[in-house]
């Protein structure tokens, strides 16, 4: 399961948010956030599956003799794209649904404006952006973290397949 955070960038409309007993939308905010997450992410199957059966015997052999991630990093780099324009639309349809941009917006164009006459940084308010990018690091995270598994664990290498690969290494 992913977690995305309320922005780190935008911690301080955060907490300003939960002074101003705003707290119930700050946690509704997250709610949205993750659900889009999540609803997206179910679409990665498919895409990285495509990627497996498009690999190289090269491919094959760098990820055989590679560093610990490297499945990790071979499906990033051909599917990072794919995910993307899957889950862009996705996640636009969670905000809409629950017209979070109507909140988002005005409140992080107010905080630019102080920011900008208090040096405090600007906060990005593309928030399809945030949750699209966010959902793609945490699979990437949970595959790597899967990946380190079935490396160094041989109770991990739950198929036939991975027994064979990975017990030659």
């Amino acid at each position: 399961m992913l977690f995305i955070p309320f922005p780190e960038e935008a911690q301080a409309v955060k907490e300003t948010a939960i002074e101003f007993g705003l707290g119930g939308q700050v946690d509704k905010f997250e709610g949205v956030l993750n659900e889009a997450a999540e609803l997206a992410s179910a679409e990665a199957g498919a895409i990285f599956w495509n990627a497996v059966q498009n690999m190289t015997i090269e491919d094959g052999f760098k990820i055989l003799k590679g560093e610990e991630n490297a499945v990790t990093s071979f499906l990033r780099n051909n599917t990072e794209e794919q995910l993307r324009a899957k889950f862009s639309p996705k996640v636009q349809n969670s905000i809409d649904k629950v017209e979070l941009t109507k909140y988002w917006e005005p409140l992080i164009s107010k905080y630019n404006i102080v920011a900008s006459f208090t040096d405090k940084p600007e906060v990005n308010a593309d928030l399809n952006g945030y949750v699209t990018d966010k959902a793609i690091d945490g699979l990437f995270v949970h595959i790597a973290e899967q990946e380190k598994q079935i490396r160094t664990d041989p109770v991990a290498r739950v198929t036939d397949i991975l027994q064979k690969v990975f017990s030659q290494q």
